[in-house]
């Protein structure tokens, strides 16, 4: 039986997403994994070796408000069962949203049609104390308007090889960026973003060039030259970890999933 997990989860103090040691081995890194820690958790609760596959992998650091993962098992457990008996076996951090029986071709990551990013920034003088590890930090004022407008030079299906980093292991740099809107309220700058799909780090490369807009150190235009360019080494730096947050991917209507991630 295949299942689908909705997990939410707060990135810091792990390694990001993918465990790098085979099922049930120990991990290689200092940090824990969240693959790991799942998998450890729902095989616990299967009685059996569980192994999971994500809509998006996040990096070190990153969170996630509801990945999607599904996973194969053939133990007769109800939905809630898998849900709060996992949940149980998780580190504080993590969380299991929701478990729906899937059908047997479902994929979590190739059955995703969309997948959504939301980018926060503290535009303050001062860092922040609460809520740090949920937000970045930029101390210049940030015209968070200018940002927006540069931004829609993005939209559609390009090359976005001007955003990706060097160790992306994609195999070609197109993507379709359906949408990226930046906002402001009050001492908060939100980038959101969806598209078909993501290159590595692209959604904080994107981010680490919109803040020269922003701060009124680069014309409006500078995105759209930075697209045609394709260089990697004349866009911004890559944006700090911290702010950003996987908010999910979407399915379509028949995969049967929570109205979150559905199309």
């Amino acid at each position: 039986m295949r299942y689908a997990l909705g997990v939410e989860y707060d990135g810091s103090g792990f390694s990001g997403w993918q465990r790098l040691n085979r099922p049930g081995e120990p991990e290689r890194r200092s940090e824990p994994t969240l693959q790991s820690a799942l998998e450890q958790a729902l095989s616990f609760v299967a009685g059996h070796g569980v192994e999971t596959v994500c809509a998006g992998r996040t990096d070190a650091g990153v969170h996630a408000a509801c990945q999607v993962v599904h996973f194969d098992s053939h133990a007769m457990r109800e939905p809630r069962g898998w849900m709060l008996g996992t949940t149980s076996r998780l580190p504080p951090a993590v969380c299991v949203l929701w478990c729906v029986p899937v059908a047997d071709d479902f994929h979590a990551r190739f059955s995703a049609r969309a997948r959504r990013y939301r980018y926060r920034i503290l535009n303050r003088a001062v860092r922040p104390a609460l809520q740090r590890q949920y937000l970045s930090w930029e101390r210049k004022p940030l015209d968070a308007d200018a940002m927006h407008r540069a931004a829609q030079a993005l939209r559609g299906e390009h090359d976005f090889s001007a955003f990706r980093t060097v160790h992306c292991q994609a195999p070609h740099p197109r993507r379709d960026l359906q949408h990226i809107a930046v906002r402001r309220d009050g001492a908060i700058v939100e980038v959101e973003v969806q598209a078909n799909a993501f290159l590595h780090h692209m959604v904080r490369n994107i981010v680490g060039s919109l803040l020269p807009v922003g701060r009124g150190e680069a014309a409006e235009d500078w995105i759209a030259q930075l697209l045609a360019g394709r260089d990697r080494a004349a866009a911004g730096p890559t944006a700090p970890a911290d702010g950003l947050v996987f908010v999910g991917p979407r399915y379509p209507g028949e995969c049967g999933l929570p109205a979150e991630v559905t199309l």
